[in-house]
């Protein structure tokens, strides 16, 4: 995209969103393996890589900073959570109401994310029609 501050946020939070998106796929195949023997949660580390990113600038304005976040060291990456933890006997470690309340919790930030993105692109609009 145009290497403006617009399109620099909008790159982050579209890398946002995918990473929500794996994450809802994610939390869905932990509640759908919640009986799985031997099965371990696994989730996605976005948020982690994204702070990671940001520090390597930061005493730079934002604007700056977003600009230089390098798109493709923002990868979704999927882990194993706790993988010598289990609640049970059989090895699994799924609780499938924690779970739950965690896809809820990532459907709002989602939702979030694009309601964001939506809102960036409206500026864009308005400026454009000026």
């Amino acid at each position: 995209m145009i290497g403006s501050s617009v399109f620099g946020y909008v790159n982050v939070l579209n890398k946002a969103a995918d990473a929500a998106w794996k994450r809802n796929e994610v939390l869905a195949n932990n509640i759908a393996n919640n009986t799985t023997p031997g099965y371990k949660r696994k989730d996605v580390n976005f948020e982690e890589q994204l702070s990671r990113a940001l520090r390597k600038t930061r005493y730079m304005p934002l604007d700056t900073r977003i600009n230089n976040i390098n798109g493709l060291r923002l990868r979704t990456k999927v882990h194993t959570d706790h993988a010598g933890f289990s609640y049970r006997l059989d090895g699994n470690n799924v609780d499938p109401d924690t779970e739950g309340v965690m896809l809820a919790a990532n459907q709002l930030k989602y939702n979030g994310l694009i309601q964001s993105m939506n809102a960036e692109f409206a500026n864009l609009k308005m400026v454009m029609r000026k």
